[in-house]
């Protein structure tokens, strides 16, 4: 038995691990990324996973914590984690020695043909071992695709927990901005009303004619046509946060109350220079755009396993127990037994079966390239697409506070004007349509800049990009990954 041992022994010294090792597609350097985006990052600061408290409202932090508790989204990934983590467990021991307990009886009876009509009992029990070496590294190949699969795993819960975080933070300011659009439309019909009133007086008293009274019925009438839409987005928005926290329809009713310091009438300030002072490594390590590497390590490490599937494979099978025909003396040292199988086999023709799945691995391996090249290209498009959008909505949104304020004064001064009878209801009729239109246009400008904030904080990673190895161990020596930062895969 020395000599098979000394055999074993042997080829698991000699094991080698055959496949290309992981390195990081060239492509997109970092210099290319921070040129591209013109990031300003001398001084780089750290997002904070917490990055929409800076909005100062306690209704959307209380709502953002609840869905990070319950959303199933949240616990949809949570529970593929889980998944993830068996799947290497188990990956992680396949090419250990394997041992199992087993008890067995059987009685032959011979037919009378056969000459000797013997009935014979046969007892066992023991252990029985078996042992797959794995010489040329199929194994630790597999444990290494299934530990960047757990990798990915634990940054899709990174990603699921920023995106129902941005989508949370997303519908709050929507619903706000058709709650308070909502509130416009019905304190100006409450002036368009007003205002048909002197005109209806003017009217009764042979002062005005009725194509005015007429036109001021139409303001009004078109400004009631406006609410039951509003009102309908209002309770569609806060359905919609309903189900992003996991809740039923109506559940939210006492939360979402109408807010007297409604966060979209004020002009979020923010300083655009001090926000793009960001490190490139934002870029790769946004979770997406790691679940994306860590898949395409995965495949990589796939085209080695098939290539392993070469060469010849080494095993050891064998047995320590008792065998009797008689269960009274099962156990003594007459009955012990033992036996080692060693063997192996190495594929010689297979129609080619082996040689076309590594040729599929490797173009599984290609495609998830170009993947990740795609989820880098995406990252950096929506980075500089978000930031440019602020920069834009700022400009825009000056105007249209200007505008709102211009507009009030030509209200005031036309209603003045035509109670001392100084000017045509026409005018009235249009300041008061352009007033509305320009609250409207200013509160919708207040509305876009949270939103293009949000987008660029979900663009970044919105926290989530530090850590992760420290918080996500593998859990064998033999499938942990080492060099994440650098792109390196040894």
């Amino acid at each position: 038995m020395a000599k098979y041992l000394s055999f074993i022994l042997l080829a698991s010294v000699a094991a080698c691990t055959v496949g290309p090792d992981y390195q990081r597609p060239a492509e997109y350097s970092d210099s290319e990324i921070s040129q591209s985006l013109d990031l300003h990052n001398e001084t780089p600061r750290k997002v904070n996973k917490d990055w929409y408290k800076s909005f100062q409202d306690n209704t959307l932090n209380n709502l953002v914590s609840q869905g990070l508790e319950t959303s199933p989204n949240a616990k949809i990934a949570v529970a593929r984690l889980r998944q993830a983590r068996a799947a290497l467990q188990i990956d992680s021991v396949n090419n250990f020695p394997m041992i199992n307990a087993a008890g067995s009886y059987n009685y032959n009876k011979t037919s009378k043909n056969s000459g000797y009509p013997i009935g014979t009992n046969y007892f066992q029990t023991g252990l029985d071992a078996s042992w797959e070496l794995d010489i040329w590294g199929q194994g630790r190949r597999q444990t290494e695709s299934a530990a960047a699969l757990y990798k990915a795993a634990a940054a899709n819960v990174e990603n699921a927990n920023l995106s129902l975080t941005a989508e949370i933070a997303a519908d709050y300011v929507n619903y706000r901005m058709a709650q308070e659009q909502l509130r416009i439309s019905e304190q100006n019909l409450v002036l368009q009303e007003d205002i048909f009133k002197i005109v209806n007086s003017k009217y009764e008293a042979g002062l005005e004619n009725a194509s005015a009274l007429n036109q001021a019925k139409y303001a009004v009438e078109t400004t009631k046509a406006l609410i039951p839409e509003l009102q309908y987005q209002v309770e569609a928005y806060k359905n919609a946060l309903s189900t992003l926290v996991g809740k039923l329809p109506g559940s939210l009713d006492n939360v979402l109350v109408s807010a007297s310091q409604n966060l979209v009438r004020r002009r979020f300030k923010v300083d655009i220079n001090q926000l793009y002072e960001l490190p490139v490594s934002v870029v790769r390590l946004r979770p997406d755009v790691r679940i994306a590497e860590y898949r395409l390590i995965s495949k990589n490490a796939n085209v080695g396993a098939a290539i392993a599937q070469l060469f010849p494979n080494v095993s050891l099978s064998g047995f320590l127990g008792f065998q009797s025909t008689k269960l009274s003396n099962i156990v003594g040292g007459n009955s012990f037994a033992y036996s080692y199988v060693p063997g192996g086999n190495l594929p010689v023709f297979r129609w080619g079966q082996l040689t076309q799945n590594i040729e599929l691995q490797k173009g599984v391996a290609e495609e998830a390239v170009y993947l990740y090249q795609n989820a880098l290209l995406s990252a950096a498009s929506e980075i500089k697409n978000a930031y440019t959008g602020i920069a834009r909505e700022y400009e825009k949104n000056q105007a249209a506070r200007n505008a709102v304020v211009a507009q009030k004064k030509v209200l005031d001064l036309s209603l003045e004007r035509y109670r001392q009878g100084l000017t045509d209801f026409n005018v009235i009729l249009t300041a008061e349509q352009d007033l509305l239109e320009s609250q409207n246009n200013f509160i919708a400008s207040n509305g876009a800049v949270y939103q293009n904030i949000i987008a660029f904080y979900k663009a970044v990673g919105g926290g989530y990009t530090g850590n992760r190895e420290e918080k996500f161990k593998c859990l064998s020596e033999t499938g942990c990954l080492s060099g994440s930062d650098n792109g390196y895969y040894k």
